[in-house]
C-alpha cells in the first residue's frame, strides 16, 4: 500500500472524509524538531493532504500529516478549513519548479516537494478545489505558471487524449470500412462479369453444338 492510500485509510477515512490530493514535502527553511511526546526526537516525513467530508455540506480541510521514522502509523497534526487559506506562492511564473509556499490566517509554510511535477499535479488539484468549494474571498494564487490554474486540466489533458484516440480509430474504421465497401464493389463487380462470361460462354457453346 502507498503512503497516501495508508494516510487516505488512517486518517480521513475513520472520520467519513476521502482525501483529494497529497503531497509529500520538506521545509525549505530548517526547523528545530521538537520533542516527540515519548521525549525523543526523530527524522519524519511530512504531507500536505487535501480532503472533503462525505456528508454534506462538504467541508475541506488541509492537513498536515507526519510519519516518524520509529512508528508505521500516520499522525494528524495541523488542520486549516480551506476558507482559512489566504494565498498559494507557485515561486516562479516562468518555470517548472518544486517549491511553493501557503498562506493561511495563522500559519506560513515554505515547502519544496521532491519534484516539479508532484508539486504541479498537487496545487492544480488545490486550485481546482478552491474554485469549487469556495464560494467568496478565494484565495489568492501568484507566481504560479498558468498550466497550474488550469483546474482540471490533467484530468482535460486525459480526456482529451483518450477523445482523440477515440476519434483516431474511429477514423480507421470508416476508411477500413470504405476500403471493405470499395472492395465489396470490385468483388461484386467481378461476380456479375465472371456471371456475364459464363452465360456468354455456355450460349456460344450451344450454339456451335446445334
Amino acid at each position: 500500500m502507498s503512503a497516501k492510500s495508508a494516510i487516505n485509510k488512517e486518517i480521513f477515512a475513520p472520520h467519513d472524509e476521502r482525501m483529494l490530493g497529497a503531497v509529500q514535502v520538506k521545509r525549505r527553511t530548517k526547523k528545530k524538531i521538537p520533542f516527540l511526546a515519548t521525549g525523543g526526537q526523530g527524522d519524519y516525513m511530512t504531507f500536505i493532504c487535501l480532503s472533503v467530508t462525505n456528508k454534506k455540506p462538504s467541508q475541506v480541510s488541509i492537513t498536515k500529516v507526519k510519519k516518524f521514522e520509529d512508528s508505521s502509523a500516520f499522525v494528524r497534526r495541523s488542520q486549516w478549513t480551506i476558507d482559512q487559506l489566504r494565498q498559494v506562492n507557485g515561486i516562479d511564473p516562468n518555470r517548472d519548479c518544486a517549491e511553493f509556499d501557503l498562506v493561511f490566517d495563522n500559519a506560513f509554510d515554505q515547502w519544496v516537494t521532491s519534484s516539479a511535477g508532484e508539486k504541479c499535479t498537487f496545487v492544480q488539484v488545490l486550485h481546482h478545489t478552491c474554485q469549487r468549494y469556495i464560494a467568496d474571498r478565494k484565495p489568492e494564487f501568484i507566481n504560479c505558471q498558468s498550466k497550474l490554474l488550469g483546474g482540471n486540466s490533467i484530468l482535460h489533458s486525459a480526456a482529451d487524449s483518450v477523445t482523440s484516440a477515440v476519434q483516431k480509430a474511429s477514423q480507421a474504421l470508416n476508411e477500413r470500412g470504405e476500403r471493405l465497401g470499395r472492395a465489396e464493389e470490385k468483388t461484386g463487380d467481378m461476380m456479375n462479369s465472371a456471371q456475364q462470361f459464363a452465360e456468354t460462354a455456355h450460349k456460344l457453346a450451344m450454339k456451335h453444338k446445334c
